[in-house]
């Protein structure tokens, strides 16, 4: 039978920090044998904290869902698309009532909960590892990542995917970038009963930055997740270009079945659609 590849984290020129037409997404989607496709653009709120009110900052909703859905009626019988929407959490409540408003307005397909960084300063930038000219110990900034990823999961906005679980580790200027059982388990075992308790789904991604493993989270907590009873996980790219769209997909999908997953589920208008791997 047919395996069906699906890759539910993307980004195109809505975004910020991609420059590539999603109509050219979509294409490159199509020739690569994706079935499920789903573009997930950037809503950073949280950067007026430290951008102030510029909204080149973050997506225009409204050009960005007109436009995506139109496309979405032109690809119909092509391609399973699906509009979706990425939120990055933070604590505050200006970003929390941004985020509920686009859902509430605009209806994304799906969205991925994601954590980039704290209060507008993204991990890219090395910032929050930073306090002044003193870099903070490892175990604090990943203390306050967890604290606040296990935060997120309890926004009042809709969402379906958590996103990157890990994501601070791409970045982290530590020799020791792990993020691990040893030395954070009651925290990863916190975030992923609860993930599991509100039904939501684990992102695995695989755009992992040159680190030495093969997605985001590692194998560790992928297979901590399934110990604990998850089942429901997503595959995303990440990509920010057509060259890494599904990108180490079947090295994924090889090792979340060795774990024992047998589906990757993708989310769609509150449905979870479960996918044979």
């Amino acid at each position: 039978m047919k395996k069906l590849l699906t890759d539910m984290h993307s980004h195109s020129m809505y975004s910020f920090d991609s420059q590539v037409p999603l109509e050219k997404m979509l294409d490159a989607a199509i020739q690569k044998g994706v079935v499920f496709f789903g573009s997930s653009e950037h809503f950073d709120y949280d950067l007026h904290l430290i951008k102030g009110e510029t909204s080149q900052y973050w997506t225009d909703a409204e050009e960005y869902f007109h436009g995506a859905r139109h496309l979405q009626d032109d690809y119909a019988g092509c391609i399973n698309f699906l509009v979706g929407a990425e939120f990055g959490y933070c604590d505050d409540a200006l970003t929390q009532k941004r985020c509920m408003e686009t859902y509430e307005k605009y209806k994304p397909d799906f969205i991925i909960n994601s954590v980039h960084g704290m209060m507008g300063r993204d991990y890219y930038y090395k910032r929050p590892f930073e306090e002044g000219e003193r870099l903070r110990p490892k175990a604090e900034s990943y203390g306050e990542y967890l604290d606040t990823v296990r935060k997120s999961l309890d926004v009042p906005y809709h969402y379906d995917i958590v996103g990157h679980f890990g994501y601070l580790v791409r970045y982290a200027p530590y020799e020791d970038r792990g993020l691990t059982l040893a030395e954070f388990g009651d925290h990863i075992d916190d975030i992923l009963k609860t993930i599991i308790k509100k039904d939501k789904i684990l992102e695995v991604n695989s755009s992992t930055k040159g680190l030495n493993m093969l997605a985001l989270p590692g194998e560790e907590i992928l297979r901590r997740y399934y110990e604990l009873g998850g089942r429901k996980v997503s595959f995303g790219a990440d990509a920010h270009n057509v060259e890494r769209i599904a990108e180490k997909r079947e090295e994924v999908v090889a090792l979340l079945k060795q774990i024992g997953f047998t589906h990757v589920t993708v989310p769609c208008r509150g449905e979870h659609i479960e996918i044979e791997i």
